[in-house]
């Protein structure tokens, strides 16, 4: 019998969208590391984030940062080291994209054409980040520690907004749009990332993938998925799947849709094995 895996977006989805807390949630998360379910966090985020995010949850698991650009698998773990990952500070990592300062570059060259109409993460300093995230200065910090894209806050109107991703899809870059922020990035996703390292979490049966999230950043999570759950978002509403994803949609937000969907989902595939 196939295991299950868990890869959950954060911010709006297992985080709480104004307070990022995961209270709610906490009690589900010690049920599943007591039954061996691994939880996969699948985020935005910067690896300096997800470092201290897994220390104050105990998450010892692998996690994939920056909307899918980079796979990090404890060096201890008992997966064999991929031969397309290298070894970087205890982790094995597989990155799909280059590194930041190529995507500055870009942002660079789009200020020609749409100078004031946008700040990068890199614009900003702890503080102002800070402003406009709700996080402290001291998580702000670590939010700003990109590796491998930027994040970009637009100022502008929807029109503008969309000719601008189209100006930085033109220049080889990728726009994802999250809950707050469009990331800019290169040909990676959250669900190709999921795929790599589902692959070796058990070569000779990979496990049943279960994927919450909220915004359109993953969507593609979502959709290669076996089971995906769409957390109710306040702020936005649901993205687009397409058809044929076994899906659930909750009706809470934040870590207690969370806790809704996993509960869910995890009922009807115990169900299903009988």
């Amino acid at each position: 019998m196939n295991s299950i895996a868990i890869y959950t977006d954060l911010d709006g989805t297992l985080l709480d969208h104004r307070d990022y807390s995961h209270t709610a949630a906490d009690g589900w998360l010690r049920r599943l590391e007591g039954r061996g379910i691994p939880v996969i966090f699948t985020t935005s985020k910067t690896r300096a984030e997800l470092l201290l995010l897994r220390r104050e949850l105990h998450n010892r698991h692998p996690f994939i940062a920056e909307n899918g650009a980079a796979v990090f698998i404890p060096e201890d773990d008992a997966l064999d080291p991929p031969p397309d990952a290298s070894l970087r500070d205890g982790y094995w990592v597989k990155t799909f994209v280059p590194g930041r300062s190529h995507w500055l570059a870009l942002l660079e060259r789009a200020r020609e054409r749409f100078d004031g109409l946008f700040r990068t993460f890199h614009d900003m300093s702890p503080d102002e980040l800070a402003a406009c995230t709700g996080l402290s200065p001291a998580q702000a910090a670590l939010a700003a520690a990109r590796e491998y894209g930027e994040p970009v806050q637009w100022l502008g109107g929807a029109s503008r907004r969309d000719a601008f991703v189209t100006e930085l899809e033109r220049l080889g870059a990728r726009v994802l749009r999250g809950g707050r922020f469009l990331h800019v990035s290169g040909a990676c996703d959250k669900g190709r990332a999921m795929l790599w390292l589902n692959r070796r979490l058990a070569a000779a049966s990979p496990p049943t993938t279960i994927a919450l999230g909220d915004s359109q950043n993953d969507v593609a999570m979502l959709e290669a998925a076996d089971h995906a759950v769409l957390i109710r978002s306040p702020a936005h509403p649901f993205p687009e799947i397409r058809s044929g994803v076994n899906l659930v949609r909750t009706s809470a937000s934040g870590p207690d849709g969370w806790v809704e969907g996993v509960a869910k989902v995890i009922e009807d595939i115990e169900a299903s094995r009988g």
